[in-house]
């Protein structure tokens, strides 16, 4: 008999290491740009998130979400800007981080 009953613990989204090292180099970068200061991750049942703010008391500025259920269908990644509007989506992280990319590029050469 087992003293205590076996928990029921709820599977956990997350980023793999690749994924955070890349979502992180980006974020450094913009925040060396000016451009970001503050950022927050949400692990949950369905996904995973991190949302980039410009200042700690606004809306995040940039969104990005896993969800792996996705997989199979239109891309487990989406980015979603300020409003909420969904900017891209997609199978592969660096397609979907590519207008954060463009943007960061038009700051340094501007």
């Amino acid at each position: 008999m087992v003293p205590f009953p076996a928990a029921q613990v709820a599977p956990q989204i997350g980023f793999d290491r690749l994924e955070l090292m890349r979502i992180l180099d980006l974020y450094g970068r913009m925040v060396a740009a000016g451009q970001w200061r503050d950022y927050a991750m949400d692990f949950g049942r369905d996904c995973a998130s991190f949302s980039a703010f410009r200042r700690a008391s606004e809306r995040p500025q940039a969104r990005l979400e896993k969800r792996p259920a996705l997989r199979a269908r239109q891309g487990m990644w989406t980015l979603f800007g300020e409003a909420g509007q969904v900017l891209k989506r997609g199978h592969d992280l660096a397609g979907v981080l590519s207008p954060i990319e463009r943007r960061l590029l038009k700051i340094v050469e501007g």
